[in-house]
């Protein structure tokens, strides 16, 4: 045989798999264990235990159907619909035309009236509950004209309704606002060259092209009032929802099963307000192209002045729920002496011991705030920046996807049937910090991730293919390019997971013990025991950390922006 024919017939060299290719592979495995661990396994022991056979019956199954057609069960059900869908017929369009006047109006004040409602967010959603208390309640300052209007009190579906308006306000008006500020001028410059009317733009232009919009905001409200928990707990009275009953049954009735099956049925719900979103986003189309023109408002002196009119009557309602709150925290004694006084605030940090609540909610907030905006970068930038392991990589955007369809509460009853199971070798972080930080993460771990791969799809690849041309290593590429770049991202979405973990309370209801509990929790147990004012004390309390701590990461995000993102000013 020929020397040039042994070389035509040798069998091809396997291309060698480059060591940092191995161990982006690697930290991909981490990422799907992570997710794998801290969502999918708990999901799958709820479902285990919802259909786990009780003593007597014949199988889960049949124990299961018997759960489902049960009377208690059927109204819990029927009270989280409706009030789900009441509070969100109420808030969309509240939200949208709120939305409509900051982006179609030339009024004042516009930064302002978007601070303010934002200040919801800001505390756990048990504030707004408290403050109707002080309002409606039983010795509230305005009872009367509750009942005027034809209610008993505040304890029940009105209140629910109430509350829930205004914890979700601010969630449906960032959608809206997003979808209302994507509009093309061209359209109507057109219309308006027709001699169209201000109506029939409205219903033919503005409305079509904010449709995914108001679907979306709509999912998101319903969502969110279906899953809400603390607010039902302080202001539900006797009004059962399907929250409430998974508390009642794991904490009150130690029932595990029955309350696995109504958690599914909590599930179901999100799961399928999510799969709708999805299919509705799939659908939609770029609302700007290469060519669009932004869309200017024009003064317009009726119109500017309703604007102003209809913010400010919103904006008032607000701020009159929330400083009513922070008046009757430092109220001396409710309603026969409203002398200011720090009696709560000491009732409640030093009498209660509730300073080390708020010391360990600190401690969560800042360990999940910089474990998963590292976890969520990495995780991102794994999927958007490096190759190989192709059959990982639908698996994790999936499982990246799902948390935003999963309640808090179900999550963390799924962490008590998974890491409390005495063959999980994970079993030593039940009732630890860990497992509280770890819950966060995966609770709200969707908005960071898919936040931070929009700002890794923004970097061109060419940036990597110029440096791999010229032999730059790729953690030079990284430090010097990728991360300045995306450094105002990991700032909002650290800061994102900072908040939430501090106003949470669904997703670590179950999971805290006596040296791990969290503040939020404690304004649960001081209301549970009558301490409406304590309550409210530590509400205000967590209000102004997530405030200081927003103002901290404003300041910060200047800092880096004149450091790393100079280049985004333009040229002068």
């Amino acid at each position: 045989m020929s020397a040039m024919s042994a070389v035509l017939i040798a069998p091809p060299l396997k291309q060698q798999v480059h060591w940092i290719d191995r161990l982006s592979h690697l930290a991909l495995l981490f990422t799907v264990s992570l997710l794998a661990i801290g969502l999918v396994a708990p999901l799958l022991f709820i479902l285990s235990k919802a259909l786990e056979a009780p003593e007597g019956a014949a199988s889960g199954m049949s124990a299961f159907g018997a759960y489902i057609a049960s009377p208690a069960l059927l109204q819990s059900l029927w009270h989280s619909t409706w009030v789900s869908v009441l509070v969100m017929v109420i808030v969309v369009p509240l939200a949208f035309t709120f939305a409509y006047a900051l982006t179609r109006s030339c009024m004042p004040l516009k930064p302002l009236f978007r601070t303010i409602t934002l200040l919801p967010l800001l505390a756990p959603s048990l504030l707004s509950a408290i403050s109707l208390i002080y309002w409606f309640g039983n010795q509230g300052i305005a009872k009367d004209f509750w009942r005027a209007l034809g209610f008993d009190g505040i304890y029940g579906a009105s209140g629910i309704v109430l509350a829930e308006c205004f914890s979700v306000f601010p969630h449906v008006l960032m959608i809206l606002v997003t979808a209302l500020t994507l509009a093309d001028a061209r359209l109507y410059e057109a219309a308006d060259a027709l001699g169209t009317r201000t109506v029939r733009k409205f219903f033919t232009i503005t409305l079509p092209g904010a449709k995914y919009g108001l679907i979306s905001a709509g999912l998101v409200s319903f969502t969110l009032v279906m899953t809400d928990f603390g607010i039902p707990k302080v202001v539900g009275g006797n009004f059962n929802v399907l929250a409430t009953d998974v508390f009642k049954l794991v904490i009150g009735q130690q029932d595990f099963q029955r309350g696995a099956v109504v958690a599914l049925f909590l599930l179901t719900p999100a799961a399928l307000t999510f799969a709708i979103d999805y299919f509705v986003q799939r659908k939609q189309v770029s609302a700007l192209s290469a060519r669009a023109v932004a869309l200017a408002p024009r003064p317009a002196r009726r119109f500017d002045m309703a604007m102003t009119l209809y913010c400010t009557v919103i904006v008032a309602l607000m701020l009159a729920m929330f400083f009513m709150a922070v008046f009757a925290s430092f109220a001396t004694l409710w309603p026969y002496n409203l002398t200011p006084s720090f009696a709560h605030y000491v009732s409640g940090l030093v009498d209660a011991e509730l300073g080390d609540a708020m010391l360990n909610s600190l401690k969560l907030a800042a360990c999940t705030a910089v474990i998963g905006t590292i976890v969520v970068f990495v995780g991102a930038y794994l999927l958007e920046k490096t190759r190989g392991f192709d059959w990982a990589r639908p698996v994790i955007r999936l499982m990246a996807m799902l948390p935003m369809a999963v309640p808090g509460l179900v999550l963390g009853l799924g962490y008590i049937f998974f890491f409390n199971a005495p063959a999980n070798p994970l079993n030593f972080m039940y009732q630890s910090l860990g497992i509280l930080v770890l819950c966060t993460i995966i609770h709200f771990y969707t908005t960071g991730h898919l936040t931070m791969v929009t700002a890794l799809k923004s970097i061109d690849p060419e940036f990597e293919a110029v440096s791999a041309s010229l032999k730059v290593p790729f953690y030079k590429t990284f430090w010097r390019v990728t991360l300045p770049i995306c450094l105002p991202t990991l700032l909002d979405v650290s800061r994102y997971f900072f908040i939430n973990a501090m106003t949470t309370i669904s997703a670590v209801v179950f999971l805290y013990s006596p040296d791990t509990k969290v503040a939020a929790v404690a304004i649960l147990n001081l209301d549970e025991a009558g301490d409406t004012g304590p309550a409210a004390a530590m509400a205000v309390l967590i209000a102004a950390t997530s405030l200081v701590v927003t103002l901290l990461y404003m300041l910060l995000g200047k800092w880096i922006d004149r450091r790393t993102q100079a280049w985004r000013a333009p040229n002068r």
